[in-house]
């Protein structure tokens, strides 16, 4: 149990891909405009990384060393594959604004490299959780950056809903400023970047702030007795 705290900590804050490990910058940047793209992106990741967690433990001792790579490459494309024709079959207009990015899930950063520094040296449990974890912190870090961009740039939320939840979708969308309202700098790459950056900085501050409250706890300052 202390094991699996720890990789759903590292997961979704110590290691969180999108704010620590910083992989996979491309769709985080390109497609966090709004925060129904960054969901959908999000949990296709998700469903990615913790499915070939669970496939890459399953075979790890039946790979050879030298062929590891192009196996586990082989096991992501295949998974994609099936997500990629999914989302074309039941949520087509999404998957039409999200375009190629649901086929790059196979060279994503993160979905490798927890094939290989996690999935391909433990069990499968333990790499299906790794998985599902480190999916679900780039999506919260995409929905919250989607949410930022979105706020910032159309002042609404949740805009385009019925893409991805039918049509009680349309009963979701916020409109939080005038309709013509717009700011374009946040709904370019440029915000992208620098919301991306504040997300990182807060994150930096807290773990900070952290650190100094466990070291004054660690460290209590003794008071000198008042003399009488």
């Amino acid at each position: 149990m202390s094991n699996w705290q720890d990789i759903s900590r590292n997961g979704l804050w110590r290691q969180n891909p999108g704010l620590v490990q910083l992989l996979g910058l491309c769709p985080v940047l390109a497609i966090s405009n709004n925060v129904v793209n960054a969901l959908a992106l999000g949990l296709a990741t998700t469903l990615v990384t913790a499915l070939s967690g669970t496939a890459v433990a399953s075979v790890r001792k039946l790979v050879p060393h030298e062929i590891r790579n192009p196996i586990f490459i082989m096991i992501i494309a295949a998974l994609v594959s099936c997500v990629d024709l999914a989302m074309n079959a039941w949520l087509h207009e999404l998957y039409l604004v999200l375009g190629i990015f649901i086929p790059l899930i196979t060279t994503n950063c993160i979905v490798m490299a927890r094939a290989e520094a996690f999935a391909a040296r433990n069990g499968v449990a333990d790499a299906a959780l790794d998985g599902l974890m480190m999916g679900l912190g780039l999506t919260g870090v995409l929905v919250v950056l989607g949410g930022l961009r979105e706020l910032l740039g159309k002042g609404t939320l949740l805009a385009g809903a019925d893409k991805l939840f039918g049509e009680a979708g349309h009963a979701m969308v916020l409109q939080l400023a005038p309709a013509n309202y717009q700011f374009l700098l946040a709904l370019l790459p440029p915000g992208a970047f620098l919301g991306l950056g504040l997300l990182i900085a807060g994150k930096n501050m807290l773990d900070a702030r952290q650190r100094r409250i466990a070291a004054a706890a660690a460290n209590p300052v003794t008071l000198p007795a008042r003399q009488p």
